[in-house]
């Protein structure tokens, strides 16, 4: 698997960022793949392969993020 940790400083940045919004839940795990530029099965892997824990967002969470 082509890791983008393992590319340029500007994809590791882009890369904590995005894990960083889906553990925080600001953003779903659909948008965090499209973010990436991966399709959501190999963005899940990725997330697997370094170890990442997240949850998925509920209802409440989508509701504050429009307050936002």
């Amino acid at each position: 698997m082509d890791l983008p940790f393992q590319k340029s400083g500007e994809d590791r940045e882009k890369l904590l960022g995005v894990v960083g919004a889906l553990v925080l839940r600001r953003i779903s795990l659909d948008k965090a793949a499209e973010i990436m530029g991966m399709q959501r099965e190999r963005f899940l892997t990725l997330l697997e392969t370094i170890g990442v824990n997240y949850s998925y967002l509920v209802q409440a969470d989508l509701t504050e993020k429009e307050s936002w």
